[in-house]
Order: C-alpha cells, then sequence, then structure tokens
C-alpha cells in the first residue's frame, strides 16, 4: 500500500519526484530543562525528508547558516522504511565540506520509498542567535533541484559571559576546581562569569542611589546643624529630637516604616525615589554631628574677628566658619559616603533592585553563594580606594593643623617678646 501511495504521489512508476523535506530541528542544548538551542554551544542538526519511488537520489548539499561551524565527517545518513518507519538502514556516504556547504554523495542511487534522516554533528552557531535558515538541492535521476520549505531553526542568542562561561565549563582544571565543594559554592567560574553582568546592573543602582542621596544629605545635615547651634530653643529642640531619633534607631527599621507605612497611610512613592529619600534623611542626622563637631573645632578668635569688622552672625556663619569647617570635615565626609554606599545593601529587604538583590536573585536560582562574592568585590571596588582617599585626607588636615599650631605659637611668642622689649 505505501508504495502504490508513493507511485501515485511521484506520478508514475518511473518517474522521480523532489524531496519533500519534513523536518530540520536542532538538539537543546541548554544548561536548564527548558528544550532551547543556545547559539555558542555545540549542538546536533537532524535534517529528514521523504523519499519517492525510484527517486534515484545520488547527491544531496545542505548549506549550513554564515559563521556557522560543524564536524563532517561525523555525519550519518540512516533510511526509515517500512510501515511506521521503523526499519533503519544507515547508508554509506561519501561527505564532502567547503566553507558551510556539505555534500552527501551516494554510491548508488537511492531507489527506495521512506524518509531520510541526515545528522550532523559538531554544529556550533552564531552566538548572536536568530533564525537559522538551512539551504539546498538534491541531484537524483530527472536531474538537479533546489530543496524548498526546510523549516528554520530557532536559536536563541548568547552574551559573552555566557560564552565564557560555556569555554569555562569544558576546562579540565575547571572541572577539578568544582569538585571542592567549598570552592563550587563560594567561586564557581562559570557562575562568577555569568552572575557579572547581572550585579553590574545592581552596582550602577547602587552607586546611583548614594550619589544622589548624599548630595542630598549635605544641606540637609548642614542645616540641622545650624539648627542645633540656634538660639532658638525651638529649632534646637526640633533638631536634637530628629537627629536622636534617625540615629537612635535602625536604618533597617526606618526602611520598613517608609517602604510599609506610607503606602498604608495612602502615600504611594516610586521604590527608588523612596530609597534615596530614607538614605538621604538617615545620612543628614549622621552629617549633622560631622558639621557640628567641625564648626565647634574652628577657634571661637575666627568668629570674634569677623564680628569686629561688622559682620553678622549668619554672614559670619556662611563666609567664615563653614568654609573652614568643611575643610576640616572632609575625611568624615569621605567615611560617610563609604557607609552610606553599603547600607544600600539594606534596600534588598524591601525588593529595591540594587547590588544584594540582584546577587539574591541569581543565588536562589543556582543555589551557589558565588553572586554575593561578586557583590563583595563591587562594594570593595568603591569602598577600598575611597577608604585610602580618607587616610590620605586624614594625614594633610593633621599636618595642616600641626603647621597653623606652630604658627600660632611662634607668633605669640614673636608678640611677647616684642612686649617684653
Amino acid at each position: 500500500m505505501f508504495f502504490a501511495l508513493a507511485v501515485l504521489l511521484c506520478g508514475g512508476p518511473r518517474t522521480a519526484c523532489a524531496l519533500t523535506v519534513e523536518r530540520c530541528t536542532a538538539r537543546s542544548n541548554a544548561d536548564d530543562e527548558t528544550s532551547d538551542v543556545m547559539g555558542g554551544s555545540e549542538t546536533r542538526v537532524t535534517w529528514e525528508a521523504t523519499l519517492g519511488v525510484d527517486e534515484g537520489l545520488r547527491s544531496l548539499s545542505l548549506t549550513l547558516p554564515e559563521n556557522t561551524a560543524y564536524r563532517s565527517a561525523d555525519t550519518r545518513v540512516v533510511l526509515l522504511t517500512g510501515r511506521d518507519f521503523m526499519t533503519r538502514t544507515e547508508i554509506g556516504v561519501e561527505v564532502g565540506s567547503k566553507d558551510q556547504t556539505l555534500t552527501l554523495s551516494f554510491p548508488e542511487p537511492i531507489n527506495r520509498a521512506g524518509k531520510l534522516n541526515i545528522q550532523i554533528y559538531g554544529v556550533i552557531f552564531p552566538a548572536a542567535g536568530g533564525q537559522m535558515q538551512l539551504t539546498g538541492s538534491e541531484t537524483n535521476s530527472a536531474g538537479s533541484k533546489a530543496l524548498s520549505d526546510i523549516p528554520a531553526i530557532t536559536v536563541v542568542g548568547v552574551s559573552p559571559f555566557e560564552q565564557a562561561a560555556q569555554f569555562l565549563s569544558a576546562q579540565p582544571w575547571v572541572r577539578s576546581w568544582n569538585s571542592n565543594k567549598f570552592l563550587r559554592l563560594f567561586a564557581n567560574p562559570m557562575i562568577l562569569v555569568t552572575s557579572f553582568p547581572v550585579v553590574l546592573q545592581g552596582f550602577l543602582m547602587s552607586l546611583a542611589i548614594a550619589a544622589i542621596s548624599f548630595p542630598l544629605a549635605i544641606p540637609c545635615g548642614l542645616l540641622l546643624a545650624i539648627m542645633r547651634r540656634a538660639r532658638s530653643a525651638v529649632l534646637r529642640g526640633i533638631a536634637t529630637t530628629y537627629v536622636n531619633i534617625v540615629r537612635g534607631t535602625p536604618m533597617f527599621l526606618q526602611i520598613y516604616i517608609a517602604f510599609f507605612g506610607l503606602p498604608l497611610a495612602g502615600v504611594q512613592v516610586a521604590p527608588f525615589a523612596l530609597g534615596i529619600i530614607v538614605m538621604f534623611m538617615n545620612s543628614g542626622a549622621y552629617l549633622c554631628e560631622i558639621f557640628r563637631a567641625g564648626i565647634a573645632s574652628i577657634d571661637i578668635g575666627q568668629g570674634e574677628a569677623a564680628r569686629s569688622l561688622g559682620m553678622t552672625r549668619s554672614q559670619t556663619m556662611v563666609d567664615v566658619i563653614v568654609p573652614q569647617m568643611f575643610r576640616a570635615v572632609i575625611p568624615n565626609l569621605t567615611n560617610e559616603f563609604i557607609l552610606l554606599y553599603k547600607d544600600t545593601s539594606l534596600l534588598a529587604a524591601v525588593g529595591t533592585m540594587e547590588l544584594v538583590m540582584y546577587a539574591k536573585t541569581i543565588v536562589a536560582n543556582t543555589g551557589s553563594i558565588t553572586p554575593y562574592i561578586v557583590a563583595a568585590a563591587f562594594y570593595l571596588v568603591i569602598t577600598l580606594p575611597l577608604s585610602k582617599i580618607t587616610r590620605h585626607l586624614e594625614r594633610r588636615v593633621s599636618s595642616g593643623r600641626t603647621r597653623r599650631h606652630r604658627s600660632n605659637t611662634t607668633a605669640s611668642g614673636d608678640s611677647a617678646r616684642v612686649a617684653a622689649s
């Protein structure tokens, strides 16, 4: 019956008909349980077409997409025949390869009806992915003809980091490294590479929050410091109460109150903006104490000299005290920025997608602690250079104070000698 159907389809018992392509697929090479075909990673392509009776197939050419690698020597050709195409006959074939074209030449023409199954091994599609369309042609007893209606293969693109991870996974030293449970959990090379671009997004988010919050915290802290030194008891009371409450409660609790309390009160603020608000209001309380100590460190004679020149209290504070105070507290300001940057990690508790939150997401998917190590490295990229700058500034400020003290002592001694003479 199958023979009669094939004869009918081909238009006669001795008339060759073209191949009918049934499928063109690639084996999944994804690390997860999906059926995705990933670019830049080895897979196997299966091409299958229906043969008619007396097809007389002599050769077949398949052209793979540009920049696709493959192993021509491992190509297998099988003819499936029988009622349910369950009879497998491996066909001997001469394989030729030129650029992207694979040519299969059959020593004897194939005249049996069935399905021709071709498997191409070692296929690596371009890493960019996309719709991979194969083309080709056949040569049979009737001549040559292009193959049509070959289904395209959908290939998922991979990033350079994923390609690097695939390369590392094939390295013997990486397999040896990961054989140690501790090293695999805390420093898996593949996860380290693939988590880098994801955690980088969180790093930029944390840096943006700190970079916006800190400049806002400086005027807030300065205003509170001036209020705490004001003559008005009301202003002093407001500033003192605010500073004591903020410094006396954990930032973690303040974040929870802001992110969960305000929505209950009907106040809706975007998480990013709310994170900035909480950060700068908290940092402002600590900067208040830094500025207050800096103002107190300025010699009282500076203010008296300014007022003797007719400057008001406000003018003295703005033009004389504050500029000198800022130079004295620069090291402390740098330290406060480091603390603020690290404290952005607390926003992960409320779902803000910052550095720790991105790392936490990867950890949940992979079960490896490696993304947290990557996150720690991103923190150190900022904190270590700033810590070094802070120590340098502290030495400069300390040496500057020593020089001023010596000059003041010398001036006082000269004045005393002049008065004695």
